[in-house]
């Protein structure tokens, strides 16, 4: 997730062609270190998928509420982070940001790692979530600054895929430590410790790394922004981009002055910002960071022993990285709409799936089989569609002025629906079961088609004016 906001430039067709030379492999490098931000964000949401268990085997987690409320500190602290650390970004830049945020990252991780008490473990992990919803916004107008106008949907895309990345790590870390020290009380502990490799390697890499031309722009700063793009442009194309550069510089600061009345100033407005504030209920409520979250528990439940949940759940982050893969290739191929109602669909058939195997099936190897295979179905669904596709939506729904506000207030819906989401799963489950849970998510997913087909507008090369129209309509 991220709530990257690009803007496209109006001489686009002026500008020298792109060529290959070091400033191609430089331009590589910082996208790449910069990303490692988007794998800390996977890895420190998804790590917790595995640790769960140990956890609650030990005593550690006493029972559902405390588990539910550890889980889910960490989106408490990703609301807040990605609604205030923008404003950090555009004050202090880019860079030093993210190197802030790696520090952030290192010491709630070690924090994790040594936690007396799970109220403690939980404050840690409000405190990284902070670094994971600052990450969620930093990076992608990071590389979004960097990135050339015809790579810049592909460059900002890679962090979407390092997130995915980064829990399909947490998953495969998690399974490795969980079998070699299945019997230790503080395997949970090992999991959590592996956070603080990328953290010093995004910490690291910052220092090699330039600041945004466009932040040094914005600050007066033109010769230094011009030295930046020699770095990774050829010599012509950084001389030409400047005047692009100084477009969007431009562009950006009228949009940092719009304000939340600004989207509900007009009827239109505001229907776009409930199909806004929709999608982003909607894409949590398909009940994805449940399986993320608390994946290995629900196959645990379902008949798998520990240790065999803990390497069945991998499947869920291998096919949840091709999906992402292959979502980012066709998204631009096909609309918008049929692309959701699609996901929707299928997210409301597997969810169906997944609570009549587990009411039906007899417990054992059967029903653990059929519930992964249907879990693994939701999880490719889900990321090969509604995942990217509500973030792209959001990008395009709202005007260029009020893009930064729109994204921003529902940044906070999506990332609140979340803690709610993640907070009540396991209390659910522990009251009225995974059978009953899943059926409670049809019904939830099937309400989103319903909403998707009946308010979402399609957004694929749609002017302002037609969405205007359609809004109108409405």
């Amino acid at each position: 997730m991220s709530t990257a906001r690009t803007s496209e430039p109006t001489g686009r067709g002026t500008l020298p062609p792109l060529v290959r030379g070091p400033h191609t492999r430089r331009l590589g490098v910082v996208a790449v270190v910069a990303t490692f931000g988007g794998l800390l964000f996977g890895y420190d949401t998804g790590v917790v998928n595995g640790a769960l268990q140990p956890m609650l085997d030990s005593g550690f987690l006493p029972d559902a509420t405390a588990e539910g409320v550890m889980t889910s500190a960490i989106l408490v602290g990703a609301a807040i982070g990605a609604f205030t650390v923008g404003r950090v970004s555009d004050a202090r830049g880019r860079k030093p940001t993210i190197s802030m945020l790696a520090v952030l990252f290192l010491v709630a991780a070690v924090a994790c790692v040594v936690a007396p008490s799970w109220v403690f473990l939980a404050v840690a992990r409000f405190v990284l979530g902070i670094a994971v919803g600052g990450a969620s916004v930093t990076v992608p107008v990071f590389l979004a600054e960097l990135a050339p106008t015809e790579q810049r949907g592909g460059l900002v895309s890679r962090n979407e895929l390092m997130i995915v990345a980064g829990q399909l790590a947490a998953f495969a870390v998690n399974a490795v430590i969980g079998t070699v020290f299945s019997e230790d009380g503080n395997v949970w502990r090992y999991m959590l410790a592996v956070a603080a490799l990328p953290a010093i390697a995004l910490f690291v890499g910052m220092s090699t790394v330039p600041e945004s031309p466009r932040w040094l722009l914005a600050k007066g700063r033109r010769d230094d922004a011009l030295a930046v793009l020699r770095q990774i442009r050829s010599a012509d194309r950084a001389e030409a981009e400047m005047a692009e550069v100084e477009e969007l510089a431009a562009a950006e600061a009228e949009a940092s002055r719009s304000r939340l009345r600004d989207l509900v100033a007009e009827p239109w407005l505001r229907k776009l910002l409930v199909v806004g504030v929709g999608l982003a209920v909607a894409q949590q409520l398909t009940g994805i960071n449940s399986i993320m979250y608390y994946g290995t528990q629900v196959l645990t439940e379902s008949g798998f022993s520990g240790s065999t949940a803990l390497v069945a759940n991998v499947g869920s982050g291998i096919v949840a990285v091709l999906a992402m893969v292959v979502a980012l290739r066709v998204i631009n191929r096909v609309g918008r709409r049929p692309m959701l109602m699609v996901g929707f669909t299928g997210t409301t058939v597997f969810h169906l799936l997944i609570g009549l195997s587990s009411l039906l099936l007899p417990e054992g190897t059967l029903r653990a089989v059929v519930v992964l295979v249907f879990v693994i179905g939701f999880v490719g669904t889900m990321q090969g569609t509604i995942g990217p596709l509500v973030w792209l939506m959001l990008s395009e729904l709202f005007p260029q002025r009020l893009r930064g506000v729109g994204m921003g207030l529902t940044a906070l819906v999506l990332w609140t629906t979340n803690f709610v989401v993640s907070l009540l799963f396991p209390i659910v489950v522990d009251a009225a079961g995974i059978s009953t849970t899943f059926f409670v998510f049809a019904v939830l997913n099937a309400a989103a088609l319903v909403f998707a087909v009946t308010k979402v507008p399609e957004t694929n090369g749609r002017s302002l004016e037609q969405l205007e129209e359609d809004a109108r309509r409405a």
